[in-house]
């Protein structure tokens, strides 16, 4: 399965610029579905994000906040590729 990436920030964050350099480098390498949301002008999601961007979910699955180590994104990335549906 292809993982979905979402990149959670806001324009202007050098930080959250820095985390999408770093996910595109590893997309090159392993394929997965990117998604960029950005915070700005929703109330919610700047209460919710502000303070913590960038973050960065994996499936859903919170896996970064304020840096992206590459190593343990591919690490990550690579468990979620190999992740099987659930049998039913």
């Amino acid at each position: 399965m292809t993982p979905v990436v979402r990149l959670i920030g806001a324009g202007g964050c050098h930080l959250c610029e820095t985390a999408e350099r770093i996910l595109e480098a590893a997309r090159a390498e392993q394929p997965f579905t990117f998604e960029r949301i950005d915070i700005g002008g929703d109330t919610e999601l700047e209460r919710r994000y502000r303070e913590r961007i960038p973050v960065v979910e994996i499936d859903g699955e919170e896996a970064f906040v304020y840096f992206v180590h590459p190593d343990a994104l591919h690490e990550r990335l690579a468990a979620a590729s190999s992740t099987l549906p659930p049998l039913r």
